[in-house]
C-alpha cells in the first residue's frame, strides 16, 4: 500500500489539483482519497456550518462523497477516478480523535491520497508533496512544521518570483526536488515520472503491470 499525502502553506495554491492529478495518472493504485478539515469555534464539524454547540457528535465527522458533479473537493477526487474519496471534519487541533477512525479507512485501502499539513503528525507517508506558491505570504504553523519532510516541492506560482514568506529558512528545503507545477495543468512530465518512481517502490507489482 502506498500512503500519499499532499499538504500546502496556506489555502488556494492547488493542493486539490495536484491530488486528483496524483488520481488521474495512476489509476492502477485505486485510490481512496481524504479530504481533512479542521474547523475553527463556533463551526460545527458535521457539516462545517456555524454552531454553538458543544456535544461530542460535533467535532468529529466522516463522511463518504457519492456524487463526483458537485464541484467540491471531495467530488472533485471521485472525477478524477478515485475509488472512494472521504470527507474528515474536525475541530481545530483535535485530529487525534479522528486518527482511529482514518487508519480504519485506510486498513479498507488498496492506495491512499490524504491531503492535509495536519495528519502528517500521526503518519509517516510513502510520498510527502509540499504545495508552495512564492506569490502568496501567508505561511501556516502546520506547513512549517513539517516541512523538512517533504519528499518534493510543487511550485504552483512561478519560480522565478522571489518568495515572500518570512521566517521560511532557504535552508529547509535546499537540496529537495522542486517541480514548478502552474495552473490550470499543475502537472509536468518530469514530476509524473518522479512520483512513479516512487510509487513503483512501495508497489512494484502494480508497478511492472502498469508498465
Amino acid at each position: 500500500m502506498a500512503i500519499v499525502v499532499v499538504g500546502g502553506h496556506t489555502r488556494n495554491v492547488g493542493k486539490t489539483s495536484v491530488v486528483c492529478r496524483v488520481i488521474s495518472a495512476f489509476p492502477e493504485n485505486c485510490w481512496t482519497a481524504f479530504k481533512i478539515t479542521q474547523f475553527g469555534h463556533g463551526v460545527c464539524s458535521a457539516n462545517g456550518e456555524p454552531c454553538d454547540c458543544e456535544t461530542g457528535d460535533h467535532t468529529i465527522a466522516i463522511s463518504e462523497e457519492r456524487n463526483a458533479t458537485s464541484g467540491t473537493d471531495s467530488s472533485r477526487y471521485l472525477a478524477a477516478g478515485a475509488a472512494r474519496s472521504l470527507w474528515v471534519r474536525t475541530r481545530q487541533g483535535q485530529l487525534a480523535e479522528a486518527m482511529p477512525r482514518i487508519r480504519a479507512e485506510i486498513g479498507r485501502s488498496r492506495n491512499v491520497i490524504l491531503e492535509s499539513n495536519s495528519v502528517l503528525r500521526f503518519l509517516r507517508p510513502d510520498l510527502y508533496l509540499a504545495v508552495l506558491d512564492p506569490t502568496i505570504a501567508d505561511f501556516k504553523p502546520s506547513a512549517l512544521r513539517y516541512l523538512d519532510r517533504t519528499d518534493a516541492v510543487l511550485l504552483s506560482g512561478r519560480a522565478s518570483d522571489r518568495p515572500v514568506w518570512t521566517g521560511v529558512a532557504p535552508s529547509i528545503i535546499a537540496g529537495i526536488p522542486t517541480f514548478e507545477l502552474l495552473a490550470p495543468d499543475y502537472w509536468s512530465q518530469e514530476f509524473e515520472q518522479f512520483v512513479r518512481g516512487r510509487l513503483a517502490k512501495v508497489n512494484p507489482k502494480a508497478a511492472a503491470t502498469s508498465a
